[in-house]
């Protein structure tokens, strides 16, 4: 989901929810500690050059158990930070912290901001020689004898 979206998804919602993609909610009291854009240049394990850039949104539980996070207020921090930081409209990446910080995208399920699990893969597979995917075989061209031969 790129930052256009959520900008036009905030004004219509009463209340900010965050929700896993197991379907725990992360707690009603979470604070959006930062909202920020991050470019990563790299090399992948092939050699090639690249760069990417992301808006990150990084959620935070406080013991402020009264605190939520309202709509218009995070319109606002967001707005704030594309004056300040000229944050472009690219897709946005969420930290949240359970046991470690997880990297998540974002969705919309038509009530809730859902938190994608992301992971990793190989950018240049060409290079390493990795296959897509598995070769098939035929298993009849295997095993020539039948279940009630004897002969497995």
């Amino acid at each position: 989901m790129k930052l256009s979206e959520v900008k036009q998804i905030l004004p219509t919602l009463e209340n900010v929810e965050f929700q896993l993609e197991n379907g725990t909610f992360v707690p009603e009291h979470f604070h959006v500690t930062e909202v920020g854009v991050i470019h990563k240049k790299f090399i992948d394990c092939g050699g090639v050059i690249r760069s990417e850039n992301v808006v990150n949104f990084q959620l935070w539980n406080a013991d402020d158990y009264e605190h939520r996070l309202k709509p218009n207020k995070l319109l606002h921090i967001i707005q704030l930070s594309e004056e300040q930081l000229a944050i472009g409209d690219f897709e946005i990446e969420v930290e949240y912290q359970q046991d470690t910080i997880g990297k998540y995208s974002l969705e919309f399920n038509g009530k809730s901001f859902v938190l994608k699990n992301k992971t990793t893969a190989c950018l240049a597979e060409d290079a390493c020689g990795i296959p897509s995917q598995k070769p098939k075989i035929k298993l009849s061209t295997l095993n020539t004898c039948s279940p009630n031969s004897g002969c497995c």
